[in-house]
């Protein structure tokens, strides 16, 4: 069992400091429900001092450093990171509930990110303009200033680096609001950041409340672009708080993926995937596959094959690194609890569920995976994202129906298709309503080099790779007129 009672303070100026009002929140360990921590809680002086130390740091130390010489400190930072692999991982695991294994991989995760965006910092090259005679006319990148960057807790440190790696790169200043059960292994990051030479200031972090710290982030007129990453509704309410200060908004939100399964798929090979897709991190990710369609001759068979894998699932504390761990707190335990009692109530099919294993403490906050058939496409749990391990699961019969399923939600991240059909394969990545879609895979938000977006209400982002360097910086055309 992964057991601390640290009492970590902000990372402003490369320093650990209390919240200047002195306040503390409690983080719970949700595969318990025991308190593991203290952090500092937040408040707008501390947000302001934050911005502050961010914006001289930009001024004077990083954002006028020699991009080869930030690729140098980022890539020091990736190797520190992966050196405290361990420690980070535990952190993670402790304070979030995911399984050990994961929070290892999301800490290679964030390593990798540096390490790209280390090489990649050198690289926003100016370009030239065929304009007119006499004329010289070309292009600059340059970084927005200071920006803001909201973070979730289901994975701290993944979307960390593909963030604030891309941000710093670009050679921006970063004040960081982290979630509340998603703190830990990021002020550690930060001060590992420093040891590896970044500035002071180049990055703080302010913990504390979204109501409190993070409201009085978005809302800062020092801050020169915000990155969120979260609730629609959360995200409308940042999206209106920059605007009133011009600022501008990247906002990455959640999903309903689906997969879609055609009868000609090698069911084999797309079974474990199909899996994982909605049990990685507890269902708890914008990508989950939550939503299975299933072309009609495969429908029973291969519902009969999922029902079997669902059966075999264990959740679990997050040490014994099991299939899944708890839900991240009590809220998102009940949030699901609410879904299937609207299946229930709806007379939805429960075609299989996993366990929870007998080692799981009573006081965690678990729930085994779900397999529901035939979900209606008007119901609440076609639609709406669970933010669980819960699968929906309908059959189609042809290739138009299967496009208007996947489309007929609000959302639009990640998508899934499995053919041998070479020419289905192509005319569904253009058909569908996505900012990835995975042909005879599943590999949601990929590799760095993999562009992540989204479309209607799963937010703007296009992050990851370029992407995310070209939206953590600015264009400027120069024109100059010879002679």
């Amino acid at each position: 069992m992964f057991t601390t009672h640290e009492r970590p303070g902000h990372f402003i100026d490369n320093q650990t400091t209390p919240a200047q009002g002195g306040g503390r929140l409690t983080v719970t360990n949700p595969s318990n429900g025991t308190e593991c921590a203290q952090i500092a809680r937040g408040t707008s002086a501390d947000i302001d001092r934050a911005i502050g130390s961010a914006r001289t740091a930009f001024q004077e130390r990083w954002g006028g450093l020699a991009t080869l010489e930030r690729g140098r400190v980022l890539q020091r930072w990736s190797q520190a990171v992966l050196a405290h692999q361990e420690e980070l991982a535990r952190l993670e695991a402790m304070e979030t509930g995911k399984p050990i294994s994961l929070a290892r991989a999301d800490a290679v995760t964030l390593a990798r990110d540096l390490e790209c965006y280390a090489g990649a910092a050198d690289t926003l090259h100016e370009r030239t303009i065929p304009y007119q005679a006499g004329d010289t006319v070309l292009t600059l990148r340059e970084p927005h200033g200071v920006t803001g960057h909201i973070i979730p807790w289901n994975g701290p440190m993944q979307i960390f680096g593909r963030s604030v790696g891309a941000a710093l790169a670009a050679g921006n200043a970063c004040v960081v609001k982290p979630a509340e059960n998603g703190s830990l292994s990021l002020l550690r990051v930060a001060a590992l950041g420093a040891e590896a030479g970044l500035p002071a200031g180049a990055l703080n972090i302010v913990t504390g409340l979204g109501a409190e710290a993070g409201q009085a982030l978005t809302e800062h007129p020092g801050i020169d672009h915000l990155s969120f990453t979260g609730s629609p509704e959360t995200g409308r309410r940042v999206a209106i708080a920059g605007a009133a200060h011009h600022c501008p908004v990247t906002l990455r939100l959640v999903g309903k993926s689906p997969q879609i399964v055609f009868a000609d798929a090698d069911a084999e090979a797309a079974l474990p995937a199909l899996v994982n897709a909605i049990v990685l991190n507890a269902g708890q990710t914008c990508s989950a596959g939550s939503r299975l369609l299933i072309e009609r001759p495969l429908y029973e068979p291969l519902m009969e094959r999922l029902s079997n894998a669902f059966s075999a699932l264990r959740a679990g504390p997050a040490h014994l690194d099991l299939d899944l761990g708890p839900m991240v707190n009590r809220k998102q335990q009940q949030r699901v609890w609410d879904f299937l009692s609207d299946a229930q109530a709806s007379s939805i099919e429960m075609a299989a569920q996993g366990e929870i294993v007998d080692e799981a403490p009573a006081d965690g906050f678990y729930q085994a995976p779900v397999l529901l058939r035939d979900v209606p496409t008007s119901h609440r749990l076609w639609r709406q994202e669970v933010f669980g391990p819960v699968m929906a699961v309908r059959a189609f019969d042809d290739e138009d129906e299967a496009v208007a399923l996947a489309n007929g939600t609000d959302f639009g991240r990640v998508a899934g298709v499995w053919t041998r059909d070479g020419s289905r394969q192509l005319r569904m990545a253009h058909r569908l309503q996505a900012g990835q879609v995975f042909i005879n895979h599943d590999g949601a938000a990929g590799g760095l080099e993999l562009p992540f977006g989204s479309v209607q209400h799963s937010g703007d982002a296009r992050e990851i790779g370029f992407e995310a360097l070209y939206d953590f910086s600015r264009l400027k055309t120069v024109a100059i007129r010879q002679g």
